[in-house]
């Protein structure tokens, strides 16, 4: 028996963790993916910011999941009649692979909205490579600042966009200021130079998913290190020399980030069964209905939530690994080891990393912020990461004794993390 796993993230590194468990080696576990590693999504606004390597939030798949098999590739179709998936390969080579058992944990990529200029001059934030070339695009916009005598593009180079109040952009709005403090310290041509920092959402609200106590924590922090938080303003249209936002202020810059929100992987849609919202449609054991050898799980599919009849899960981390885990125990079940469950989960809170000793945080709905939202946050991350745990506590010991590397590698460009992609894990060639 073979079951095929789409997709390395959240739901599926857990999905084939758990049914390796329950079902041992009588069934052969394949996770398809386009990288040979699992993304611990959370803590990429720190990579960014140059505080981890990058190595710290992916972990090794065929080192943490021994005996299962890892295929690299990214899916592009699947027979449902035939019980095989086609994909390509890093190289380019189409390959086929068939199953007795398909979970879909695809995940998700950018959303996008259909705002002039935005496809051209923005760039998401779902994956490494993107990360790297925010992190790069950064510090080349300041030492482009302190190179130039013109003061018009100074500012502009020296101003930064993110659209988008939710975890992500958030995130990455809290820890960029710190990050472009240490870039222009090194420059004597930047002193007194403002670095503007804006974050924008059409939400009445910083972080509208959390209760207004700690949407207003998280305000304040980014208010207190400078940040511009404009609610119900997004952007009008951009271009090269700037944005104009739907207020009609004209804002030049150079760097949009766009973390508006996720869409499903479009390869759900593609297998024209019954959709929801973009999802595909599941049971409350994830099984898609009508059809017993195929599963889903994650911000692919359309988890109906038992907690609030009539809705389904939102698409978050915390679900995507709790329905993976389920998943797996379900698929082993079709096969005959152990029994079937049902998904039902109530949030267990959330926890928000700003930076420079500041989080907020609701563990067990239990609202915190200060130094013990900050203890609670990235206890958290350690306990949820499946691997690094101890490379990632020293980089985090290492940027408060010696300071962050503000070096750029060069190693991805803007052509290669386009915003409108269905793979961010994969830059573009």
């Amino acid at each position: 028996m073979r079951v095929v796993i789409i997709g390395g993230g959240f739901a599926g590194y857990h999905a084939a963790k758990s049914l390796r468990k329950v079902a041992g080696e009588d069934v052969e576990v394949v996770v398809l993916n386009p990288t040979d590693y699992f993304l611990y999504l959370p803590l990429l606004p720190e990579v960014a910011a140059g505080i981890l390597d990058p190595r710290r939030v992916t972990v090794s798949i065929p080192e943490t999941l021994r005996g299962v098999r890892l295929v690299l590739g990214v899916a592009t179709g699947v027979d449902l009649d035939a019980r095989h998936v086609t994909y390509t390969d890093p190289e380019d080579q189409e390959h086929r692979i068939g199953y007795d058992r398909l979970v879909l944990a695809a995940g998700s990529v950018n959303k996008l909205l259909p705002i002039p200029g935005v496809a051209e001059c923005a760039h998401g934030f779902r994956g490494v490579p993107e990360a790297l070339y925010l992190r790069d695009h950064i510090t080349r916009q300041v030492e482009l600042a302190a190179a130039t005598e013109d003061p018009a593009e100074r500012d502009a180079r020296c101003t930064f966009v993110v659209v988008g109040a939710g975890y992500t952009g958030t995130e990455v709005a809290a820890q960029g200021p710190a990050f472009t403090d240490a870039l222009a310290a090194r420059h004597p041509e930047l002193a007194g130079q403002k670095i503007r920092w804006l974050l924008l959402d059409v939400a009445e609200r910083v972080l509208p998913e959390l209760g207004r106590r700690l949407g207003k924590t998280a305000d304040e922090v980014l208010r207190a290190r400078g940040v511009e938080v404009l609610m119900k303003t997004s952007v009008d249209h951009a271009d090269a020399k700037g944005v104009t936002l739907t207020n009609g202020e004209p804002v030049p810059t150079r760097t949009l980030v766009w973390c508006v929100g996720v869409r499903p992987d479009p390869l759900a849609a593609a297998l024209g069964l019954e959709m929801a919202k973009g999802r595909l449609v599941v049971t409350a054991q994830l099984a898609v209905p009508g059809r017993d050898d195929v599963f889903a799980c994650g911000d692919a599919a359309a988890v109906p939530d038992l907690t609030r009849p009539g809705e389904y899960t939102a698409m978050t981390a915390q679900h995507a690994e709790r329905q993976g885990k389920l998943a797996g125990r379900n698929v082993a079940a079709s096969l005959g080891y152990g029994r079937t469950g049902t998904y039902r989960h109530h949030d267990l809170g959330f926890v928000v990393d700003l930076g420079a000793g500041a989080a907020a945080a609701n563990p067990l709905h239990i609202p915190l912020s200060g130094l013990p939202a900050k203890v609670v946050t990235r206890g958290y991350h350690l306990i949820a990461m499946p691997g690094n745990r101890v490379r990632t506590a020293v980089d985090w010991i290492l940027d408060r004794l010696t300071g962050r590397q503000t070096v750029q590698l060069g190693l991805v460009r803007s052509g290669a993390v386009p915003l409108d992609t269905d793979s961010p894990e994969v830059p573009r060639r």
